[in-house]
């Protein structure tokens, strides 16, 4: 008898100011969520022009990048270069040290460039593994049609309903799917046992939970599961205006001490310190940030 996830919590993401002239929507790694492993961070961003992420370092984690519409161009310490667009995904896992810029692109009509950005932590072996990075380009991403096509999912990561996803893109388990919902839409979408869900509103308004434990969330909510159930549940009204759209990402937690500090996240006091001892005289993973500019980070407007 497979039970439905209840729901832990429900809030909105208050936009603010980051970076350099960003502007993101902070929901997990807040007062509101904060250790909920193997989630640390995530940013659903707006960047325009003259705005982004100029050069910084990271270490201990690895970042999704989610691109929505417009275009975001990367590079790093080690000559890595490229621009994900709009439906396009760029998995990095910073390892022992990486330092590297995140620049918007300039559209023609002078449209935002708008995302989401998901921190997940690395299992403490893996903390120091050599960097690396994925893309995954929009028409590689799956998709599963539920409820006689009302319901729509991209598939980037982890399964539904009989789709797989492309292959595993991080080294820390991770679902990730992308689902849009028309009016008298439903999908009941099952999830691993004991891992962290939740589920981030983008637009429209969405029913979520079963029988009469459900919540009608607007967009721009992070909606908690508890950790206990198969499935979480999900609809849009028949009389609803518009369809809804929402992330739901799952992890599994990892049973480790988060310190954390900026970009370095680690297991304790004294490895962060080192991290940042090791970025600051450029060793141990940061050799090649001694004189390195990235050619993208200098598009600032100082």
């Amino acid at each position: 008898m497979s039970i439905p996830r209840a729901i832990r919590q429900v809030f909105l993401a208050i936009e603010q100011g980051e970076g350099a002239g960003a502007r993101v929507r902070r929901s997990i790694g807040t007062p509101k969520l904060r250790n909920f492993s193997p989630f640390l961070m995530l940013d659903h961003f707006t960047i325009g022009k003259g705005a982004g992420f100029p050069d910084h370092p990271h270490r201990g984690q690895e970042t999704i990048t989610y691109l929505l519409s417009g275009g975001v161009d990367h590079e790093d310490f080690a000559g890595n270069k490229g621009t994900i667009g709009p439906g396009d995904l760029q998995f990095m896992t910073a390892g022992r040290g990486i330092m590297h810029a995140e620049m918007p692109r300039e559209n023609p009509d002078g449209s935002p460039n708008v995302g989401m950005q998901l921190w997940v932590d690395l299992p403490k072996e893996l903390k120091m593994c050599e960097p690396r990075y994925r893309d995954l380009r929009a028409d590689e991403i799956p998709i599963a049609k539920v409820d006689d096509g009302r319901v729509t999912v991209k598939v980037i990561s982890g399964q539904s309903h009989g789709v797989d996803s492309v292959r595993d893109l991080a080294y820390t388990p991770v679902w990730l799917l992308d689902v849009s919902i028309r009016p008298g839409g439903r999908i009941s979408q099952l999830l691993p046992n004991g891992w962290n869900a939740f589920a981030y509103t983008l637009s429209g308004t969405t029913v979520f939970g079963s029988g009469d434990a459900t919540r009608l969330v607007k967009e721009f909510h992070n909606v908690v599961f508890d950790q206990k159930g198969d499935y979480v549940e999900a609809s849009v009204p028949d009389n609803a205006e518009s369809e809804s759209r929402f992330i739901l990402a799952a992890g599994q937690p990892l049973d480790q001490k988060v310190v954390q500090y900026g970009p370095f996240v680690l297991n304790s006091q004294e490895e962060v310190y080192q991290a940042m001892l090791d970025y600051q005289t450029a060793s141990n993973g940061f050799e090649r940030v001694r004189g390195w500019e990235s050619e993208i980070g200098k598009r600032m407007a100082y």
